[in-house]
């Protein structure tokens, strides 16, 4: 990872968690400095309000941003609803060094999801137990898409 000049947050990678029951577990995966996504369920809620609290100083690139959960909505379509929200605010629009990895918790690697991140540059997918990650290059992260 690296520091962008513009902000002094942690950039190049991006946690998304999608699990609706990850809740204290996002206090070991998460460190302030570390743009973060996660699904505003019951369970994830309190974890997220006291880190909120416990670090008032970050911002949209180095903190936790949270996002409406759909009980009833496949986490694959949540994920691909939020990817091109998460892409302005990590992308090239937003950074002066914009994300080159995705880390995304509770949502399968399935093909439309592959190929809306290829749509972005995406290149190197690598399916965990719990989710995946996702890498492109910096020349592809700096590319503006429309």
């Amino acid at each position: 990872m690296s520091r962008s000049l513009k902000t002094g947050n942690l950039t190049g990678s991006v946690l998304v968690v999608m699990d609706p029951n990850y809740g204290e577990r996002l206090r070991q995966m998460w460190q302030s400095g570390r743009p973060a996504w996660i699904a505003m369920s019951p369970i994830n809620e309190p974890t997220v309000r006291s880190l909120w609290t416990s670090h008032p100083d970050t911002d949209y690139l180095t903190g936790i941003t949270a996002f409406n959960f759909d009980p009833d909505a496949l986490p694959e379509n949540s994920f691909l609803n939020y990817l091109g929200t998460i892409d302005l605010h990590h992308g090239p629009y937003s950074s002066e060094t914009s994300y080159t990895a995705l880390e995304v918790i509770g949502a399968r690697l399935a093909i439309d999801v592959r190929e809306a991140l290829g749509e972005l540059g995406f290149d190197e997918f690598v399916e965990h137990p719990d989710g995946f990650s996702a890498r492109r290059s910096t020349e592809e992260a700096a590319k503006v898409r429309g």
